[in-house]
């Protein structure tokens, strides 16, 4: 079973993530799914993205919960039944969950890519990570803000969020692994604590709600 890691984040928050690499029969085992769940599961063309939504259901078990525990709002965002907190990510053999009993929260498992450096003006000022001293360091750096907005904007769930100009994610250094967050929406602003790690050429970001922010 290979839960890749757990991350105990505070006493009422945990993130769960899993590298998927067992076969679709195996994943499949012991996991009994919603109506809902198994006719999206039926739709999904990949074996790739089968194994990940039956591995997220893995994750949901070692948190105590089932498929039958998860509900998805008009937006598509999950809730747990219980009223805690729950998001999901998935990013080619890594699938993540984080839940917490107090705060709203965001996560996002992204593959470092030269790509974004194509998109990136969509979502960041670019100018601000011209200082950096390699191109990988670049990606490394985009990479997390983009997975920042990504969790911020699962938490807010609104449309017509903008990730460039409502978004706005603090500089940091890689060594912090941590930095903090705002969004600027309809004259309102609410704050946000973020976490990164990174692994295997992949990132994770994951964000809270702060406390009256």
């Amino acid at each position: 079973m290979p839960i890749y890691k757990t991350i105990t984040v505070s006493p009422t928050t945990n993130v769960y993530i899993w590298k998927v690499t067992e076969p679709e029969a195996e994943l499949g085992k012991n996991v009994a799914l919603t109506p809902h769940c198994q006719d999206r599961m039926d739709g999904m063309k990949s074996e790739d993205h089968r194994r990940a939504f039956l591995s997220i259901r893995h994750l949901l078990a070692l948190a105590g919960y089932s498929d039958f525990d998860l509900v998805y709002d008009d937006f598509g965002k999950p809730h747990l039944r219980d009223g805690n907190f729950i998001s999901i990510t998935h990013s080619h053999n890594f699938t993540g969950v984080i839940i917490s009993e107090t705060d709203e929260v965001g996560i996002d498992i992204e593959m470092q890519r030269d790509k974004i450096l194509r998109i990136a003006h969509k979502f960041t000022p670019i100018e601000e990570y011209r200082t950096l001293a390699n191109t990988e360091a670049i990606i490394r750096k985009l990479t997390i803000v983009w997975g920042a907005k990504e969790s911020l904007y699962k938490i807010y769930a609104q449309q017509g969020l903008s990730f460039l100009q409502h978004i706005n994610v603090i500089d940091f250094s890689f060594e912090e692994t941590r930095t903090v967050a705002e969004i600027t929406y309809h004259g309102k602003k609410s704050h946000y604590g973020v976490e990164f790690l990174e692994f295997e050429g992949f990132t994770c970001v994951y964000a809270l709600k702060m406390m009256g922010g």
